[in-house]
């Protein structure tokens, strides 16, 4: 098992109630979200393991046990990059904390897109994670949940 951290600062929330329907129902796996502060920042990978996919709106680090997804904002995929600057490569080894993608919340915001940034252990099921200090403000790398 392994710490996942918040790879932004915020406020925490549950999965359940985010705005698409996808991460909510926790069909990508369980985890948690963190609605972030809205000044551009750097958005840091969660834990130890390897960068398996980056994408400028989205990574994936596995540890070697776990596969964890960051999804930075909803449907920020139709903004094609903009907004986002990819810090890494796919396939190079992380550690937690480190940053991998910069990025402008406000550009998000002016397109009508919802900020919030998921974070969910691949392949889960529903429920499969409790998050911790859901409702309060985290500072980017304090624990979110713990790998099952």
């Amino acid at each position: 098992m392994s710490t996942v951290q918040a790879p932004v600062a915020g406020t925490v929330r549950a999965l359940p109630g985010v705005s698409d329907p996808v991460f909510a129902a926790e069909m990508v796996g369980s985890g948690a979200a963190v609605e972030p502060r809205p000044e551009k920042q750097q958005v840091t990978s969660p834990m130890d393991g390897t960068l398996v996919k980056v994408l400028p709106h989205a990574f994936i680090v596995h540890d070697g046990t776990a596969g964890v997804l960051v999804h930075i904002g909803i449907n920020t995929v139709t903004l094609r990059g903009e907004g986002f600057d990819v810090l890494v490569e796919e396939k190079q080894q992380v550690t937690a904390g480190q940053p991998v993608v910069g990025w402008e919340p406000q550009v998000a915001v002016d397109h009508e897109m919802d900020t919030v940034v998921l974070v969910c252990q691949m392949e889960t099921a529903p429920g499969a994670i409790t998050p911790e200090g859901v409702d309060t403000e985290v500072e980017q790398g304090d624990p979110l949940f713990t790998t099952v």
